[in-house]
């Protein structure tokens, strides 16, 4: 006789599913019968906890603090358009980027950067946004850029004294992050009405950034920089121009010369329209 081929495991397995055999409960086999006379084991009793007290509501939901809530971007950047066009001064600007509540950058900042500098001076610089030194001393440019940016500036017969330094965010962004546009366009409106009241004849760009934003143009650096433009500050016109970063120039210090470039450009063109103020 010729034996019966073993069978697999699908075989198997339907074999034992046509006998009622519906599950696996352990790895080797029980006899049941022998099980009845063992008395089962006493099955503890758990402890059933007390009903837990129902916890009454408040009567009224505490308010949340004025401060922590953040209107729409679209809201904020009307409010923060409205409360610039009524600053007389920097000093009533400064005050009132201290209270404005529309850019939840202030709730997460140790203090405001607002700007160092000589308010009177004919040349203004403006990078994007503060970052760890600036945040800790209340001063734009404190940094290693900063003071690359003093050596910049000292390289044309110029210092903190005879010019104009700002942000367009004058609060630190978490970790140095790159602000957002909403951020961007609820700070613009300050820094728009911070370089009117300054006046500068020339406002110089830092950046990539600071250039697109208050330049209006989509270009890059590499093809901005070294160019004059004109900014409109709605009651006269101001040459400007951009360059390098500081903090791109100590990344990529092979970009110096092209920077030394444009700032002869810009003494160049102070010295045309008179020495430098004092």
């Amino acid at each position: 006789m010729i034996p019966e081929p073993t069978p697999n495991v699908r075989q198997l397995l339907a074999f034992y599913l046509e006998a009622g055999v519906d599950c696996a409960l352990m790895e080797e086999p029980v006899d049941r019968l022998t099980e009845a006379d063992t008395p089962a084991a006493p099955i503890a009793v758990r402890e059933t906890a007390p009903p837990r007290p129902v916890r009454e509501m408040p009567a009224a939901v505490q308010a949340v603090p004025r401060s922590e809530i953040a209107p729409a971007p679209e809201a904020a950047t009307a409010l923060a358009r409205e409360a610039a066009r009524t600053a007389p001064t920097l000093e009533a600007l400064r005050t009132l980027l201290e209270t404005f509540e529309g850019c939840a950058l202030r709730n997460t900042a140790t203090r405001l950067v607002f700007a160092d500098g000589n308010p009177q001076a004919r040349i203004m610089f403006v990078g994007e946004a503060p970052g760890r030194d600036e945040d800790i001393e209340g001063l734009p440019f404190v940094g290693r850029s900063g003071k690359l940016l003093d050596r910049m500036i000292a390289a044309i017969g110029l210092d903190r004294s005879k010019a104009y330094i700002a942000n367009v965010i004058p609060w630190r962004p978490p970790g140095n992050r790159t602000p957002t546009p909403q951020e961007t366009q609820i700070c613009l409106p300050f820094i728009q009405r911070q370089i009117e009241l300054v006046n500068p004849d020339i406002l110089v760009t830092l950046g990539n950034p600071s250039t697109q934003t208050l330049l209006s143009t989509r270009d890059g650096i590499m093809k901005t920089r070294g160019k004059w433009f004109d900014y409109d500050t709605g009651t006269r016109s101001i040459r400007a121009m951009a360059t390098f970063h500081p903090a791109y120039l100590l990344r990529s210090p092979s970009y110096k010369r092209m920077s030394w470039q444009d700032l002869r450009a810009i003494a160049k063109a102070l010295e045309q329209r008179g020495s430098p103020s004092s």
